[in-house]
């Protein structure tokens, strides 16, 4: 199976060039006269040193056009989010207009294997998620996607990525909560590359710190920021404004916020650290105005995280987009299409780092061990629509057109059989037998067939991802990780 990634996007253009302008110079006075309420004193230390305007009263710091613009040109345009595959293959080179999606986090509940009902999730839960998306080709990342009931905060940051560093050799990215957690998970990754240098020349991890909307740097994320900026591990600072609750409610207007905030984070990471991995983030969605509840499956928010791509594109910053969620409680027909239309929008788009692409139901709330197989599915598809169609002197095939002639067929010539396996997206769950074979089998839809595979693959042994050397110095060394997260 050809398995797609990294592939340029950017046929989708909700914004014209003039609108990209009129969102870049408004976000410009916003820092300009209303200014970002910076909630951490070290935080803006460093903002007062580079001659913004800081009221320690309020907080509030205010930033010429021209140091903000100064500041995000500090950010790296393309960084590499490595796997650990020893040829690469598993690596992701964010930037430009090149798309991979994978899953998001954090989900607070699992939905089972075969079942419509959630429980709170725990860290074995991490564990088996690890291992779908290890198995799963189109899920190009692991974004650690659940949040584990069943430990103290203080322990959820290196056994979040103890788990998933065991279970999985793709890249994993994830939230983080301590200072003292983010330390731990930059030591256990360095022991598992083998010295620091090495994880900085190949980070496998990197780390999710959020803006809170509109215009907040808040203290504990500030200074979780500056920490994974000091240690240059590349770092996310997405934002999350919903129309009509902490935006407006036009979709203008929202990226205005979201631009402001998420440039905010990015200016912060490259004052702790000049040159720090930084990816502009965008978690724009809107809200039912009815109960002013967050939607993570509606269309606004493809299209603002596809607007949100140009912006990045504008400032060449790499991007951390989302999409690909559902506000269905089960996986049914509304989960399929609210999923892939968002995916798609923002794929097309030419979103980079498109989390939350896979597994998600229920606002965000709920990860599901059977959407994931849908959801690689439905990203292998997308995938085949953003390679577009290639034209060339060898697809044209002429030369085979004007051979076979009038009333002659090509599925013998050496030309399909060249062409057949990369052409065309062979499909992995969905059903295209005739209906008394499909009957035969069973007569499953595609989610008993999605369940199916889950099962397949979490009874096949666990297999560990960290060589043996590695994991008992991470035993006696990193405090407070579980024992059977290392087996």
């Amino acid at each position: 199976m050809k398995v797609r990634k990294g592939l340029p996007g950017g046929h989708y253009k909700p914004l014209a060039d003039k609108d990209i302008q009129k969102i870049h110079e408004t976000s410009l006075k916003v820092f300009a006269e209303v200014g970002v309420q910076v909630n951490s004193s070290a935080a803006r230390d460093l903002f007062l040193a580079t001659g913004a305007d800081v009221d320690e009263n309020s907080h509030v710091v205010k930033v010429s056009p021209s140091l903000v613009e100064e500041l995000v040109h500090k950010a790296p345009p393309i960084i590499s989010l490595c796997g650990r595959a020893e040829n690469g293959d598993l690596d992701c080179e964010i930037g430009g207009k090149n798309v991979y999606l994978g899953t998001g986090g954090t989900a607070l509940n699992v939905q089972e294997p075969g079942t419509q009902d959630s429980r709170r999730a725990i860290l074995e839960d991490i564990v088996n998620m690890a291992r779908l998306v290890d198995a799963l080709d189109n899920i190009h990342f692991y974004m650690l996607n659940v949040y584990p009931s069943d430990l103290p905060v203080e322990d959820v940051d290196v056994n979040r990525f103890g788990a998933a560093l065991n279970h999985t050799q793709k890249h994993v990215m994830g939230g983080v909560y301590t200072i003292e957690g983010v330390r731990d998970v930059i030591k256990m990754a360095e022991i598992i590359a083998g010295s620091a240098q090495k994880l900085r020349e190949r980070p496998f991890i990197s780390m999710v710190t959020c803006v809170i909307s509109p215009f907040v740097l808040d203290e504990s994320y500030a200074e979780l920021t500056m920490e994974a900026a000091r240690n240059r591990i590349p770092v996310v600072v997405p934002t999350e404004p919903l129309c009509g609750a902490t935006a407006p409610i036009t979709l203008a207007g929202n990226l205005v916020v979201q631009n402001v905030d998420t440039l905010a984070g990015v200016m912060l990471a490259q004052l702790a650290n000049p040159g720090t991995p930084t990816l502009y983030g965008c978690i724009s969605s809107i809200t039912d105005l009815r109960d002013m509840k967050y939607l993570s499956g509606a269309v606004e928010m493809g299209l603002m995280n596809a607007a949100a791509a140009q912006m990045a594109q504008f400032y060449r910053l790499p991007f951390y987009a989302t999409a690909g969620m559902s506000d269905s409680k089960v996986n049914d027909a509304q989960a399929g299409y609210e999923s892939a239309i968002t995916s798609l929008m923002v794929a097309l788009a030419g979103g980079n780092f498109i989390h939350d692409a896979a597994g998600f139901l229920e606002f965000c709330m709920t990860a599901s061990y059977d959407k994931l197989v849908i959801d690689n599915e439905i990203i292998g598809m997308i995938m085949r629509a953003v390679e577009g169609i290639q034209v060339n002197e060898e697809t044209l095939a002429f030369d085979l057109i004007k051979k076979t002639g009038p009333g002659g067929h090509f599925v013998s010539a050496r030309h399909t059989r060249r062409h057949m396996r990369s052409e065309q997206y062979v499909p992995q769950l969905s059903d295209r037998e005739q209906r008394a074979q499909w009957q035969a089998a069973g007569a499953n839809d595609a989610k008993a067939r999605a369940c199916e595979k889950v099962k397949e693959i979490l009874n096949r042994p666990r297999q560990s991802a960290i060589p043996s050397e590695a994991r008992k110095r991470i035993g006696t060394e990193i405090p407070g990780l579980r024992s059977f997260v290392m087996d």
